[in-house]
């Protein structure tokens, strides 16, 4: 993947990155708190994914997909925040033009990457509620590898070519992104010409991937949701929505976040908002799915207190104040 830009007139060496203008004291303040939200984060995900690693009793496909999924949010996080937390440290907020595209690439991938595993988890829970005499036949080995495999390279292969696309428009100045981030939309704003067939062609790829995979997974949950409130016992009914609520926040923060900012590149949202949703979607979800994962999972529950002795005291809390 070539994303150098020689070759154009007067070409960008690197971009300046305004993040989140402020004083220097506020600044800080911005350091200490993301900084923690990034630990909590890998902490949290880490968790979860060693807790599957290590419980044999879990080492079912809905729980390997789920430990793949943390691992997944932990690389998606770490993309954007490490980052994010020099510039607060910084003056010049400067990243070099490869390192640029090298973030846009690697966040969009994962990004891709966890719309993927979405959509693996509900057909797996479609598999599992509303054919489940037919379950270990279909998800053997081989098709639960196979979805590993794919919900990690789906999105680093998809992601290539808006990604080169975008990286051969002709950068002459300036070079301010007023974002936290490499995002494609500013990046394409900042392009000496502009390039209808590149927005398209980008505008496509996502509407494509957002609505396509949200569809999956809303009508995978839709059938699931059916299949359930036919049960007849109450047991069945409540792990069936249990598990599957989880499931649905964790859907329904992921693409309610992601469609209001790229669904539609041409959008005028305004330079605030667009951080925020931003922020959202890439540091504040990989921090709450470990606690949507876990809170109402006796199973993921108790490969934790495995791992770590007993029972993590941030879910112990937030678990004695459910109803």
């Amino acid at each position: 993947m070539n994303v150098s830009n020689t070759g154009n007139k007067n070409p960008v060496s690197y971009f300046i990155l305004v993040g989140f203008p402020s004083s220097p004291q506020i600044q800080l303040l911005y350091f200490g708190l993301f900084a923690v939200t990034y630990t909590l984060t890998l902490m949290g995900n880490t968790a979860i994914a060693c807790a599957v690693w290590t419980d044999r009793c879990i080492h079912t496909p809905m729980y390997i997909f789920l430990g793949n999924f943390s691992l997944l949010e932990i690389c998606y996080v770490t993309t954007t925040v490490p980052n994010m937390l020099a510039n607060f440290l910084s003056t010049t907020k400067s990243i070099s033009f490869v390192s640029c595209f090298a973030q846009f690439y690697f966040f969009f991938s994962f990004g891709c990457d966890e719309g993927f595993y979405l959509c693996i988890m509900a057909f797996d829970r479609y598999l599992a509620i509303c054919r489940p005499l037919h379950y270990p036949q279909i998800m053997t080995r081989k098709l639960c590898t196979g979805l590993v495999i794919f919900g990690w390279t789906g999105g680093l292969i998809l992601f290539i070519t808006p990604v080169v696309l975008i990286s051969h428009l002709p950068y002459c100045g300036p070079n301010v992104i007023n974002h936290f981030v490499c995002d494609p939309v500013p990046l394409m704003m900042l392009s000496c010409s502009e390039d209808s067939t590149t927005q398209f062609i980008y505008s496509t790829f996502n509407v494509i991937f957002m609505i396509g995979t949200f569809l999956f997974v809303l009508c995978s949950y839709a059938l699931v949701i059916l299949a359930v409130l036919r049960m007849s016992s109450a047991a069945s009914k409540h792990k069936a929505f249990s598990t599957c609520a989880s499931h649905l926040a964790v859907v329904s923060i992921f693409y309610g976040s992601i469609m209001v900012m790229y669904v539609s590149p041409g959008s005028k949202h305004p330079v605030e908002v667009q951080k925020i949703i931003t922020l959202f979607y890439s540091v504040i979800t990989p921090l709450c799915n470990p606690l949507i994962y876990s809170l109402r999972n006796k199973e993921i529950q108790a490969a934790l207190r495995k791992v770590f002795g007993t029972e993590i005291p941030l879910i112990k809390q937030i678990k004695s104040n459910l109803p």
